[in-house]
Protein backbone atom coordinates (compact mmCIF):
# COMPACT_ATOMS: atom_id res chain seq x y z
CA UNK A 1 0.00 0.00 0.00
CA UNK A 2 1.07 3.57 -0.66
CA UNK A 3 -0.48 6.63 0.78
CA UNK A 4 -0.43 10.32 0.02
CA UNK A 5 -1.80 13.13 2.14
CA UNK A 6 -5.13 14.96 2.65
CA UNK A 7 -7.91 16.14 0.46
CA UNK A 8 -10.19 19.06 1.12
CA UNK A 9 -12.35 20.92 -1.41
CA UNK A 10 -12.87 24.64 -1.16
CA UNK A 11 -16.22 26.05 -0.07
CA UNK A 12 -17.48 26.74 -3.58
CA UNK A 13 -20.70 25.10 -4.66
CA UNK A 14 -20.71 22.10 -6.98
CA UNK A 15 -21.75 24.38 -9.83
CA UNK A 16 -18.67 26.51 -9.20
CA UNK A 17 -16.12 23.71 -9.41
CA UNK A 18 -13.52 24.47 -12.06
CA UNK A 19 -13.44 21.29 -14.13
CA UNK A 20 -10.93 22.36 -16.76
CA UNK A 21 -8.40 24.52 -14.94
CA UNK A 22 -7.79 22.35 -11.89
CA UNK A 23 -4.47 20.60 -12.33
CA UNK A 24 -2.31 23.28 -10.72
CA UNK A 25 0.06 22.67 -7.83
CA UNK A 26 -1.35 19.64 -6.05
CA UNK A 27 1.14 18.52 -3.46
CA UNK A 28 1.24 14.73 -3.17
CA UNK A 29 3.50 13.05 -0.61
CA UNK A 30 3.59 9.25 -0.67
CA UNK A 31 4.41 7.20 2.39
CA UNK A 32 4.46 3.44 2.92
CA UNK A 33 1.81 3.00 5.60
CA UNK A 34 -1.39 1.02 5.12
CA UNK A 35 -2.63 1.90 8.62
CA UNK A 36 -3.35 5.57 7.93
CA UNK A 37 -6.96 5.02 8.97
CA UNK A 38 -7.42 3.74 12.49
CA UNK A 39 -9.27 0.42 12.23
CA UNK A 40 -10.16 0.63 15.91
CA UNK A 41 -12.48 3.59 15.35
CA UNK A 42 -16.04 2.77 16.40
CA UNK A 43 -19.34 4.55 15.96
CA UNK A 44 -18.37 7.86 17.48
CA UNK A 45 -18.45 11.47 16.39
CA UNK A 46 -14.86 11.54 15.20
CA UNK A 47 -15.23 8.47 12.97
CA UNK A 48 -15.30 9.12 9.22
CA UNK A 49 -18.18 8.96 6.76
CA UNK A 50 -17.59 6.40 4.03
CA UNK A 51 -18.55 6.83 0.38
CA UNK A 52 -18.50 4.14 -2.28
CA UNK A 53 -18.80 4.33 -6.06
CA UNK A 54 -17.65 2.16 -8.93
CA UNK A 55 -15.62 5.16 -10.10
CA UNK A 56 -15.17 8.84 -9.34
CA UNK A 57 -18.72 10.06 -10.01
CA UNK A 58 -19.58 9.78 -6.30
CA UNK A 59 -17.25 12.71 -5.69
CA UNK A 60 -20.22 14.89 -6.69
CA UNK A 61 -22.01 13.53 -3.60
CA UNK A 62 -18.89 14.12 -1.52
CA UNK A 63 -18.87 17.80 -2.52
CA UNK A 64 -22.46 18.19 -1.32
CA UNK A 65 -21.61 16.44 1.95
CA UNK A 66 -18.51 18.56 2.53
CA UNK A 67 -20.57 21.71 2.04
CA UNK A 68 -23.30 20.70 4.49
CA UNK A 69 -21.12 18.80 6.97
CA UNK A 70 -17.84 20.76 7.03
CA UNK A 71 -16.41 19.17 10.19
CA UNK A 72 -16.65 15.53 9.08
CA UNK A 73 -13.85 13.32 7.80
CA UNK A 74 -14.51 11.31 4.64
CA UNK A 75 -13.20 8.04 3.21
CA UNK A 76 -13.93 7.36 -0.45
CA UNK A 77 -13.75 3.89 -2.04
CA UNK A 78 -13.57 3.83 -5.86
CA UNK A 79 -13.82 0.34 -7.37
CA UNK A 80 -11.91 1.40 -10.48
CA UNK A 81 -10.76 -2.18 -11.07
CA UNK A 82 -14.34 -3.18 -11.94
CA UNK A 83 -15.83 0.05 -13.29
CA UNK A 84 -18.39 0.42 -14.82
CA UNK A 85 -21.18 -1.31 -12.89
CA UNK A 86 -23.96 -0.21 -15.23
CA UNK A 87 -23.55 -3.16 -17.60
CA UNK A 88 -22.97 -5.85 -14.94
CA UNK A 89 -25.59 -8.34 -13.75
CA UNK A 90 -27.28 -7.92 -10.38
CA UNK A 91 -25.35 -10.67 -8.54
CA UNK A 92 -22.02 -9.25 -9.66
CA UNK A 93 -23.03 -5.76 -8.50
CA UNK A 94 -24.14 -7.16 -5.12
CA UNK A 95 -20.83 -8.97 -4.56
CA UNK A 96 -18.73 -5.95 -5.49
CA UNK A 97 -20.85 -3.63 -3.34
CA UNK A 98 -20.57 -5.89 -0.29
CA UNK A 99 -16.78 -5.98 -0.73
CA UNK A 100 -16.70 -2.17 -0.77
CA UNK A 101 -18.96 -1.85 2.27
CA UNK A 102 -16.81 -4.36 4.17
CA UNK A 103 -13.67 -2.35 3.38
CA UNK A 104 -15.28 0.87 4.61
CA UNK A 105 -16.63 -0.92 7.68
CA UNK A 106 -13.09 -2.04 8.52
CA UNK A 107 -12.00 1.60 8.39
CA UNK A 108 -14.40 2.35 11.25
CA UNK A 109 -16.91 4.43 9.25
CA UNK A 110 -19.91 5.53 11.29
CA UNK A 111 -22.10 5.87 8.20
CA UNK A 112 -21.69 4.68 4.60
CA UNK A 113 -23.15 6.31 1.50
CA UNK A 114 -23.47 4.02 -1.50
CA UNK A 115 -22.79 6.92 -3.87
CA UNK A 116 -23.50 4.83 -6.94
CA UNK A 117 -26.96 4.61 -8.46
CA UNK A 118 -26.31 1.19 -10.03
CA UNK A 119 -25.04 -0.30 -6.76
CA UNK A 120 -27.94 1.23 -4.83
CA UNK A 121 -30.44 -0.18 -7.33
CA UNK A 122 -29.28 -3.77 -6.84
CA UNK A 123 -27.40 -3.99 -3.56
CA UNK A 124 -28.64 -1.41 -1.03
CA UNK A 125 -31.09 -3.68 0.78
CA UNK A 126 -28.62 -6.58 0.72
CA UNK A 127 -25.93 -4.41 2.31
CA UNK A 128 -28.34 -3.28 5.01
CA UNK A 129 -29.18 -6.91 5.82
CA UNK A 130 -25.51 -7.88 6.03
CA UNK A 131 -24.61 -4.83 8.17
CA UNK A 132 -27.64 -4.07 10.37
CA UNK A 133 -25.40 -2.20 12.83
CA UNK A 134 -24.38 0.34 10.16
CA UNK A 135 -26.14 3.43 8.89
CA UNK A 136 -26.20 2.93 5.10
CA UNK A 137 -27.63 5.52 2.72
CA UNK A 138 -28.29 4.72 -0.93
CA UNK A 139 -28.96 6.77 -4.03
CA UNK A 140 -32.04 6.79 -6.19
CA UNK A 141 -32.59 9.27 -9.02
CA UNK A 142 -34.61 12.23 -7.72
CA UNK A 143 -37.66 11.26 -9.76
CA UNK A 144 -40.26 11.94 -7.08
CA UNK A 145 -39.55 15.70 -6.72
CA UNK A 146 -39.33 15.95 -10.50
CA UNK A 147 -42.77 14.35 -10.94
CA UNK A 148 -44.31 16.58 -8.29
CA UNK A 149 -42.78 19.70 -9.90
CA UNK A 150 -43.65 18.83 -13.50
CA UNK A 151 -46.28 20.98 -15.19
CA UNK A 152 -46.19 19.11 -18.50
CA UNK A 153 -46.45 15.67 -16.83
CA UNK A 154 -43.40 14.51 -18.74
CA UNK A 155 -39.99 14.06 -17.12
CA UNK A 156 -36.73 12.48 -18.31
CA UNK A 157 -34.12 10.49 -16.38
CA UNK A 158 -30.48 10.31 -17.52
CA UNK A 159 -28.82 7.23 -15.98
CA UNK A 160 -27.00 3.96 -16.60
CA UNK A 161 -28.81 0.85 -17.83
CA UNK A 162 -28.55 -0.75 -14.39
CA UNK A 163 -30.18 2.25 -12.71
CA UNK A 164 -32.88 2.61 -15.37
CA UNK A 165 -33.77 -1.08 -15.08
CA UNK A 166 -33.37 -1.29 -11.28
CA UNK A 167 -36.15 -1.75 -8.77
CA UNK A 168 -35.54 1.53 -6.89
CA UNK A 169 -36.30 3.76 -9.88
CA UNK A 170 -39.10 1.62 -11.25
CA UNK A 171 -40.81 1.52 -7.85
CA UNK A 172 -40.91 5.32 -7.92
CA UNK A 173 -42.34 5.23 -11.44
CA UNK A 174 -45.03 2.79 -10.29
CA UNK A 175 -45.84 4.49 -6.98
CA UNK A 176 -45.39 8.17 -7.89
CA UNK A 177 -45.20 8.86 -11.63
CA UNK A 178 -48.10 6.67 -12.75
CA UNK A 179 -50.52 7.89 -10.04
CA UNK A 180 -49.66 11.47 -11.08
CA UNK A 181 -50.25 10.61 -14.76
CA UNK A 182 -46.64 11.54 -15.54
CA UNK A 183 -44.69 10.04 -18.40
CA UNK A 184 -41.07 9.09 -17.65
CA UNK A 185 -38.56 8.99 -20.51
CA UNK A 186 -35.41 6.96 -19.77
CA UNK A 187 -32.21 8.00 -21.50
CA UNK A 188 -28.81 6.28 -21.50
CA UNK A 189 -25.62 7.37 -23.28
CA UNK A 190 -22.53 5.22 -22.56
CA UNK A 191 -20.25 8.10 -23.61
CA UNK A 192 -21.30 10.54 -20.88
CA UNK A 193 -19.13 9.12 -18.09
CA UNK A 194 -15.94 8.98 -20.24
CA UNK A 195 -16.75 12.52 -21.40
CA UNK A 196 -16.82 13.75 -17.79
CA UNK A 197 -13.54 12.02 -16.97
CA UNK A 198 -11.86 13.49 -20.04
CA UNK A 199 -12.63 17.04 -18.92
CA UNK A 200 -15.92 17.53 -20.84
CA UNK A 201 -14.61 19.15 -24.06
CA UNK A 202 -17.43 21.24 -25.50
CA UNK A 203 -16.50 20.49 -29.11
CA UNK A 204 -16.68 16.70 -28.74
CA UNK A 205 -19.30 14.46 -30.36
CA UNK A 206 -20.70 13.62 -26.92
CA UNK A 207 -21.30 17.31 -26.20
CA UNK A 208 -23.00 17.71 -29.59
CA UNK A 209 -25.19 14.66 -28.92
CA UNK A 210 -26.15 16.05 -25.53
CA UNK A 211 -27.12 19.40 -27.06
CA UNK A 212 -29.35 17.65 -29.59
CA UNK A 213 -30.90 15.49 -26.88
CA UNK A 214 -31.82 18.57 -24.84
CA UNK A 215 -33.62 19.92 -27.92
CA UNK A 216 -35.42 16.60 -28.34
CA UNK A 217 -36.50 16.55 -24.70
CA UNK A 218 -37.91 20.05 -25.08
CA UNK A 219 -39.75 19.16 -28.29
CA UNK A 220 -41.26 16.14 -26.53
CA UNK A 221 -42.60 18.32 -23.72
CA UNK A 222 -40.15 17.30 -21.00
CA UNK A 223 -39.85 20.01 -18.34
CA UNK A 224 -37.85 18.17 -15.62
CA UNK A 225 -34.48 16.54 -16.32
CA UNK A 226 -33.27 14.16 -13.59
CA UNK A 227 -29.53 13.45 -13.33
CA UNK A 228 -29.52 9.80 -12.32
CA UNK A 229 -25.78 9.10 -12.30
CA UNK A 230 -23.29 10.64 -9.88
CA UNK A 231 -21.01 11.67 -12.76
CA UNK A 232 -23.71 13.82 -14.32
CA UNK A 233 -23.83 16.74 -11.83
CA UNK A 234 -20.32 17.61 -13.00
CA UNK A 235 -21.79 18.78 -16.31
CA UNK A 236 -24.72 20.62 -14.74
CA UNK A 237 -23.16 23.98 -15.65
CA UNK A 238 -22.89 22.83 -19.28
CA UNK A 239 -26.57 21.84 -19.28
CA UNK A 240 -27.66 25.14 -17.77
CA UNK A 241 -25.67 27.10 -20.32
CA UNK A 242 -27.21 25.15 -23.20
CA UNK A 243 -30.72 25.42 -21.76
CA UNK A 244 -30.31 29.19 -21.47
CA UNK A 245 -28.80 29.62 -24.94
CA UNK A 246 -31.44 27.47 -26.59
CA UNK A 247 -34.22 29.02 -24.45
CA UNK A 248 -35.53 25.62 -23.38
CA UNK A 249 -38.09 25.13 -20.62
CA UNK A 250 -36.06 22.46 -18.81
CA UNK A 251 -35.32 22.27 -15.08
CA UNK A 252 -32.40 20.14 -13.82
CA UNK A 253 -32.92 17.90 -10.79
CA UNK A 254 -29.91 16.55 -8.84
CA UNK A 255 -30.28 14.31 -5.77
CA UNK A 256 -26.92 15.20 -4.17
CA UNK A 257 -28.28 17.94 -1.91
CA UNK A 258 -31.08 15.71 -0.62
CA UNK A 259 -28.63 12.89 0.11
CA UNK A 260 -26.44 15.24 2.17
CA UNK A 261 -29.51 16.42 4.10
CA UNK A 262 -30.48 12.81 4.81
CA UNK A 263 -26.99 11.98 6.09
CA UNK A 264 -27.05 15.03 8.36
CA UNK A 265 -30.43 14.04 9.82
CA UNK A 266 -29.25 10.49 10.56
CA UNK A 267 -26.06 11.69 12.26
CA UNK A 268 -27.97 14.15 14.42
CA UNK A 269 -30.54 11.51 15.38
CA UNK A 270 -27.81 9.08 16.46
CA UNK A 271 -25.70 11.82 18.10
CA UNK A 272 -22.84 11.11 15.67
CA UNK A 273 -22.42 14.56 14.12
CA UNK A 274 -18.75 15.60 14.22
CA UNK A 275 -17.84 18.56 16.38
CA UNK A 276 -15.56 21.37 15.17
CA UNK A 277 -11.87 20.64 15.72
CA UNK A 278 -9.99 23.70 16.88
CA UNK A 279 -6.34 24.62 16.68
CA UNK A 280 -4.68 27.46 18.49
CA UNK A 281 -4.18 30.86 16.89
CA UNK A 282 -0.41 30.44 17.37
CA UNK A 283 -0.47 27.19 15.38
CA UNK A 284 -2.44 28.86 12.60
CA UNK A 285 -0.07 31.84 12.48
CA UNK A 286 3.03 29.65 12.54
CA UNK A 287 1.88 27.78 9.47
CA UNK A 288 1.13 24.54 11.32
CA UNK A 289 -2.53 25.01 10.39
CA UNK A 290 -4.26 27.04 7.71
CA UNK A 291 -7.32 28.04 9.71
CA UNK A 292 -8.77 27.98 13.18
CA UNK A 293 -11.34 25.41 12.06
CA UNK A 294 -9.67 22.36 10.53
CA UNK A 295 -11.48 21.64 7.22
CA UNK A 296 -12.92 18.24 6.30
CA UNK A 297 -10.41 15.72 5.00
CA UNK A 298 -10.99 13.19 2.22
CA UNK A 299 -9.06 9.94 2.02
CA UNK A 300 -9.34 8.37 -1.45
CA UNK A 301 -8.87 4.63 -2.02
CA UNK A 302 -8.86 3.07 -5.49
CA UNK A 303 -8.89 -0.65 -6.24
CA UNK A 304 -6.85 0.28 -9.33
CA UNK A 305 -4.83 3.49 -9.44
CA UNK A 306 -2.74 5.29 -12.03
CA UNK A 307 -1.69 8.87 -12.68
CA UNK A 308 -4.57 9.41 -15.08
CA UNK A 309 -7.05 8.60 -12.31
CA UNK A 310 -5.30 11.06 -10.00
CA UNK A 311 -5.60 13.77 -12.65
CA UNK A 312 -9.33 13.06 -13.08
CA UNK A 313 -9.94 13.26 -9.31
CA UNK A 314 -8.12 16.58 -9.15
CA UNK A 315 -10.13 17.94 -12.09
CA UNK A 316 -13.43 16.99 -10.50
CA UNK A 317 -12.63 18.25 -7.02
CA UNK A 318 -11.16 21.53 -8.22
CA UNK A 319 -7.80 23.20 -7.88
CA UNK A 320 -8.20 24.04 -4.18
CA UNK A 321 -8.16 20.37 -3.12
CA UNK A 322 -5.55 18.38 -1.22
CA UNK A 323 -5.89 14.64 -1.77
CA UNK A 324 -4.83 11.71 0.36
CA UNK A 325 -4.57 8.51 -1.67
CA UNK A 326 -4.49 4.97 -0.36
CA UNK A 327 -3.49 3.08 -3.47
CA UNK A 328 -3.61 -0.65 -4.22
CA UNK A 329 -0.17 -2.07 -5.02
Amino acid sequence: MKVAVKAVPDNTSLDGVDIVDSLETHKTTFIDDSSVINNALKKERSAPIGLFDSGVGGLSVYLHLAQQLPHERYVYYADTLHVPYGNRDSEDIKALTLAAVEWLYQQGCKLIVIACNSASAYALETARRYYPQLLIVGLVPALKPAVLASKTHHVAVLATKATLNGALLNDVIKNVAIPHATRVTKYFDPNLVPWVESGMPKDSKTAQDLRRQLQQFSQDGVDQLVLGCTHYPFFKAFLRQEITQQQLALHIVDSGHAIAERVKQLLIADQLLALPVKVSANEALSGLATAIDIPPALTFYATKYDEQLGAVVQRLLGKQSRIQYIVSP
